[in-house]
């Protein structure tokens, strides 16, 4: 009998599961480090039809265009909230015979990323001049996406938080949203507000900070002793490959201990030749086609193979 058993397709089973690494950046220096590259930007709603390239520069690392951040963000992420912060309204209109049309006709069919089917609460500055912040963190630090409830932006006396329901958090007080699967923090200030707007008076020292209010912002945006927390998802796949032996299989045993006499004349001491003689596993080799060995599994202790039973090994392999 061959030493090696080829699988079959019932043997092998793979199975996806999330793994999490958590990260902490602290300081400009290390945000900007050419392996962190977390960049933070302004956006603004500048008041003008004509775009001249590099008149409001934005970013610490790639520099852009501050209303170009604006407008973006605006698009990708708000565009079904900028009339109601709770989403705009469903189509109702009504499409008659003669080819009219009744009601609303619009439809808010953008897609803007939300985190849960709860009911949506997006807040966007859109004042003239009014600015937005943004912390845009790279894929390769979050992979598929940062995972819910694990992120935190603090700066000296102050921590914002997500929710886990895509919502960032001063307090219990909203300042901004988290794009989970684009790694991008936007901060709108939305709650932090001088004036009784359903949250409150939110009171930071000796500033008072309204909806869309640029201190605020720019206090995350440019200070340079900041801390990013958060941590990362990625899918990984586990291989398992279920090993059977036969009872009347493998059972021979190549130990070197069990040869007695010279290397020019060795024989088998007599425990090893009866037919009770079992041998013991402590090691698995996975091979390829070409009977390349590719992989090693270790049993954590030997494993005797039985002589009235099929014996059965799980070698789990992440990848």
């Amino acid at each position: 009998m061959s030493v090696y058993k080829p699988f079959i397709t019932s043997d092998v089973v793979v199975s996806p599961f999330e793994v999490n690494k958590s990260f902490t950046f602290k300081g400009e220096s290390e945000f900007t480090s050419s392996n962190v590259s977390i960049d933070r930007y302004i956006g603004q709603n500048i008041p003008t039809s004509i775009f001249v390239s590099g008149s409001n520069p934005t970013g610490q690392i790639n520099i852009q265009d501050k209303k170009l951040i604006y407008d973006s963000i605006k698009e990708l992420y708000y565009s079904n909230y900028i009339g109601r912060d709770d989403g705009a309204f469903v189509n109702t209109a009504s499409f008659n015979n003669d080819d009219t049309i009744t009601g609303p006709a619009y439809t808010p069919n953008y897609y803007n990323y939300l985190t849960t089917t709860l009911l949506a609460n997006r807040y966007y500055p859109t004042g003239s001049s009014e600015i937005i912040g943004i912390i845009s963190i790279p894929s390769n630090l979050y992979g598929e996406h940062i995972k819910l409830n694990s992120c935190t932006i603090s700066i000296p006396g102050y921590s914002i938080s997500d929710d886990g329901n895509g919502n960032m958090l001063l307090n219990s007080d909203k300042v901004g949203d988290i794009i989970y699967e684009h790694g991008i923090i936007i901060l709108t200030s939305e709650g932090v507000s001088g004036s009784n707007d359903g949250y409150g008076f939110v009171d930071y020292g000796s500033a008072i900070y309204g909806e869309g209010d640029s201190t605020f912002i720019n206090d995350f945006i440019t200070n340079s002793n900041i801390t990013c927390s958060f941590e990362s998802t990625v899918t990984i796949y586990e291989s398992q490959y279920k090993c059977t032996l036969r009872q009347n299989e493998f059972n021979f045993s190549q130990n070197p201990t069990l040869i007695s006499g010279s290397s020019t004349d060795s024989t088998l001491y007599d425990f090893a030749t009866g037919s009770y003689f079992t041998p013991y596993i402590t090691t698995v080799g996975m091979y390829n086609n070409s009977n390349e060995l590719i992989a090693v599994a270790k049993l954590s202790q030997p494993l005797p193979i039985s002589q009235v039973t099929d014996t059965s090994i799980l070698v789990n392999l992440d990848l």
